[in-house]
């Protein structure tokens, strides 16, 4: 079998995914050049910026792997044609956000973005290009891939330039907040593709810190199906533990002893059985919905609507604790303050998107109450720019406060959205006496032990325990 030295990389999208991703490899392959690139200049300046606290990204170790890289063999820029001319290995890796209009809108995937940089590459490149894709896409979007960068080819052949191309598909299968050590230590890495030269010229790449039996071969389709069907299935587990949680309110059962008994049946596992708000993060709505659309596209309606149940009790979860809170609080939230603690999605990541805060939050503004909102690495323009698609009729107001003792001053309510270390073993003698009296801790992630809140005067309610 020929092989291809890959020398220069590029990659196209510099987000959660393609930053994080390609300072790996940049880590991990000293001899090869990377560069990522994005039209959206402010992203790429903050990439750039001399203060590793300001990287738009926050991942534990991603400052570091940046600076023993950035400058040496891996560099952020906007020049998208020298960066795809350079080099002989292109990712996409740009966003997929689902349609908002049109066909298939609320549930397909838009693929504007992996189009337009299809083409970007189909007009750049030079010679043999590996095209890979990065992004979470459809099934048989590589497909679409193909015919524009061979009809491309076709043309440029007319004119006597020649390009060829092979499209392969690396799903990424991260973890926000664990990105590094996922990119580090992956559980696999998933190559799909037609093309063994070029599939080789991937495998190598990734043997630098891989080891090769955790490198799995596919074709194109199983690739791309296989990180929609992953994320449906980690979804799946967690809009399963959620429902049990509530059956336990009923019951008096206790979700952590239930999960407990249920992980360790190894045929279970103990992978995400921790109840909650509800998943959050780019991915997991998003690509239940792209498969509930696939799934009515290929004639099976059966299917769709089994995943689009993952979905709707997602939601279900959300909308239960907000009532919740209302019911504890008497009935009415208007003009009462109210501290949330977490807005990230998930600890360990500045990432908002699809967040249960959003919906909780929203909720309770809508009903007229006065949010202090504390996370400490979400910034006030992202919770704003979350806020932006609601228009609150009762004029609720919110605030971003500087630390936990800050949001809880003359509260009636604590509410406990995000699991960050912080937040577990606080001084609640102390907190309780900044709150009003009588006080409320909504503990939605099992950070609160009871005796903890002994003596304090506080309500506690847990997600999962009978009250």
């Amino acid at each position: 079998m020929s092989s291809i030295k890959v020398r220069k990389i590029c990659c196209i999208g510099a987000g959660y995914v393609g930053g994080p991703t390609m300072s790996v490899i940049a880590d991990k392959c000293p001899e090869i050049e990377v560069k990522v690139v994005d039209i959206n200049k402010e992203r790429i300046t903050a990439w750039n910026d001399t203060d590793l606290n300001k990287l738009p990204i926050f991942e534990p170790g991603l400052d570091q792997i940046i600076s023993r890289t950035r400058g040496r063999n891996l560099f952020f820029s906007s020049e998208m044609e020298k960066a795809i001319s350079d080099s002989d290995m292109i990712f996409i890796s740009v966003n997929t956000p689902t349609k908002t209009k049109g066909l298939g809108a609320g549930q397909a995937s838009d693929l504007s973005w992996v189009e337009a940089s299809a083409r970007q590459v189909a007009k750049f490149a030079k010679g043999h290009t590996i095209v890979i894709e990065k992004s979470t896409l459809p099934v048989r979007t590589a497909q679409a891939i193909k015919e524009i960068l061979n009809t491309t080819n076709r043309e440029n052949q007319k004119n006597e330039i020649s390009k060829t191309f092979s499209v392969l598909s690396n799903p990424e299968f991260l973890a926000e907040g664990t990105a590094i050590s996922d990119l580090e230590n992956p559980d696999r890495v998933l190559i799909g593709g037609e093309d063994p030269i070029a599939i080789n010229a991937l495998v190598n790449i990734y043997l630098n810190w891989v080891s090769r039996e955790k490198i799995i071969c596919t074709n194109l389709w199983s690739s791309e199906l296989s990180k929609l069907a992953a994320n449906a299935f980690l979804a799946q587990r967690i809009s399963s533990i959620n429902s049990i949680s509530a059956f336990c309110e009923a019951t008096g059962a206790d979700i952590q002893e239930v999960a407990k008994a249920i992980g360790t049946d190894k045929r279970i596992g103990n992978q995400f059985l921790c109840a909650g708000p509800g998943f959050g993060g780019s991915c997991f709505k998003k690509d239940i919905l792209n498969l509930v659309y696939l799934s009515g596209y290929f004639g099976l309606p059966e299917v769709a609507n089994y995943w689009n149940q993952v979905v709707l009790l997602n939601t279900w979860q959300q909308d239960r604790i907000y009532k919740i809170v209302l019911e504890k609080l008497f009935g009415t939230v208007n003009g009462k303050n109210i501290a949330i603690l977490g807005f990230a999605f998930k600890a360990n990541t500045n990432d908002t998107r699809e967040s249960p805060a959003i919906r909780i939050a929203s909720d309770l503004l809508e009903e007229g109450a006065l949010l202090s909102i504390y996370d400490p690495k979400v910034s006030f323009e992202r919770v704003q720019e979350d806020f932006e698609e609601f228009s609150f009729d009762n004029q609720g107001i919110w605030k971003m406060a500087n630390s936990i003792p800050d949001a809880l001053k003359e509260v009636d309510a604590v509410l406990i959205l995000t699991d960050w270390e912080e937040f577990f073993g606080l001084d609640w003698n102390y907190l309780a006496s900044l709150m009003r009296v009588p006080a409320w801790i909504f503990d939605t992630r099992s950070v609160v032990n009871r005796q903890e809140i002994e003596n304090t005067g506080l309500n506690l309610w847990k997600l999962g325990e009978r009250s």
